[in-house]
């Protein structure tokens, strides 16, 4: 039998992708390429996985390990930081002191103590950490995402979806982004962060995204409590005024449109009318506009995830999970173009950055647990990168990317645990170092997703979802 890799994942016949690819492309069998990607697309992009959706807590700019998660109380003081250690229901663990809600419910969830690669810029290491690949620009070579990005593990998730039967279906999506897409606010002007988005996947498979505006650019919403009327979640591109019927005369209009163009070219029709006929459905359905209403929830519990913006929108997320979204991503932004990019304003990491992100992450894991859905929802709560292990002279802390921790609950991962530990100043993984590789896979895995599955690029060439990452099955139960 020929073999690349040797994936255990196996069709009906007993065929693995890769030998099926092997075979395929060796003219065995007898298939083209392109029955060959049909015999692939008719495996199931689901199966055996605990995870039935994800919620991704993305803290984008680059918490430092010795303020949250990794703290090391007996290095020497320019690198154990002003911040206070306490303990937690896990044994071992100290956390910041800026922490205390997590700590209360460390027996909830597993920290990764070192996670580590060597994409050592924002923008690069963002994509690396939402999509599993290193991003095809070199380090501090762009801003922006591209068509040739590689796609978001939400986009493969709504890829296979889709292709699921009743797929297109569906009332809501299976990709969400809140509360804007990466880049949006942030003072130094409106970057298109790459990593979000579905890149060469096509872009079908784009997260359905929302938008928050916010009142001044010295003015932090993530952190900062917000009122109703700003918390009005919004779908991206609609404007709040318009209403069903516009948007049903405008769909008069493509059709029209779309009957004339399809005179020159049908297929290529069929393909764009199902898609654009499945995001008018999206826009217009009230179960996507009851999903997206977080006033619809309790005072107190609001209150609880804190009435900032980055607190409602993990609420936003726990809704959407509910009503069926598989893979929700809260973007925790740079507005002030630092933030938890702490090359400075310590203050604000130790006032507002720490005690928003503890208020919503510990009253997501409790109301997810509550509610019966911590089982079934995996959480995962990270930066794309970590800090230096020693500070400057304003005690902040430069760009680290070679050790940082990410937060993991639910659907069967073993609370009040850790994985991995660290050398004795927080620089570098001192045992079992994580990849974004292995965090992907981890994902994939526990969605039930083969971290092997190949799908087709924009020029119809089976490539593998992941490249070599391993699940970390050691922290599931």
């Amino acid at each position: 039998m020929l073999s690349i890799l040797g994936r255990s994942q196996r069709t009906c016949e007993g065929w693995s992708r890769r030998h099926l690819l092997t075979a395929g492309g060796s003219g065995l069998l007898g298939l083209s390429v392109p029955r060959l990607l049909q015999a692939l697309e008719a495996q199931p992009g689901f199966h055996g996985g605990k995870a039935k959706s994800v919620i991704f807590l993305f803290l984008f700019g680059g918490p430092s390990q010795l303020e949250t998660f990794d703290m090391k109380p007996d290095a020497s003081p320019e690198i154990r930081g002003p911040f206070q250690p306490i303990g937690c229901r896990t044994p071992g663990l100290l956390i910041s002191e800026h922490l205390p809600r997590l700590a209360n419910v460390s027996d909830k969830y597993s920290i990764i103590r070192t996670m580590t690669h060597s994409f050592n810029d924002h923008s690069g290491a963002g994509h690396y950490l939402q999509t599993g690949k290193r991003w095809h620009i070199p380090v501090g070579g762009g801003f922006l995402a591209t068509p040739e990005d590689w796609p978001s593990m939400g986009s493969v998730v709504e890829y296979l979806t889709q292709r699921a039967p009743g797929g297109l279906t569906r009332a809501l999506p299976n990709y969400m982004v809140v509360p804007n897409w990466l880049g949006r606010l942030q003072e130094s002007g409106q970057y298109r962060r790459p990593g979000q988005y579905a890149g060469w996947l096509g872009l079908a498979y784009n997260p359905l995204t929302t938008a928050i505006e916010k009142r001044s650019l010295t003015d932090n919403p993530y952190w900062r409590d917000c009122t109703d009327d700003e918390l009005s979640y919004q779908i991206e591109g609609l404007a709040p005024e318009v209403t069903l019927d516009a948007l049903r005369r405008r769909e008069s209009l493509l059709r029209q449109l779309d009957d004339a163009r399809g005179k020159l070219d049908r297929s290529d029709t069929s393909i764009y009318s199902r898609f654009r006929q499945r995001a008018l459905a999206l826009v217009t359905s009230n179960d996507t506009r009851r999903a997206l209403d977080v006033q619809r929830e309790p005072v107190k519990l609001r209150e609880r995830y804190g009435h900032h913006l980055f607190g409602q929108s993990c609420l936003l997320a726990r809704r959407l999970v509910e009503a069926g979204v598989k893979y929700v991503t809260v973007h925790y932004d740079c507005v002030d173009g630092y933030s938890w990019d702490s090359h400075r304003n310590s203050d604000d990491v130790k006032k507002h950055l720490l005690p928003t992100f503890d208020q919503a992450c510990a009253a997501l894991l409790e109301d997810l647990d509550e509610k019966g859905m911590l089982d079934e929802t995996l959480v995962v709560a990270l930066g794309e990168m970590g800090r230096t292990p020693k500070a400057n002279a304003v005690w902040g802390r430069n760009h680290w990317s070679t050790l940082f921790p990410a937060l993991i609950a639910g659907a069967g991962v073993q609370g009040g645990t850790t994985y991995g530990t660290s050398d004795s100043i927080a620089a570098h993984p001192k045992e079992h170092p994580v990849s974004p590789e292995d965090l992907a896979a981890t994902i994939y895995w526990a969605l039930g997703i083969d971290p092997g599955l190949m799908l087709p690029d924009s020029l119809g060439r089976p490539i593998p979802i992941n490249d070599g990452g391993r699940p970390l099955k050691a922290i599931f139960g």
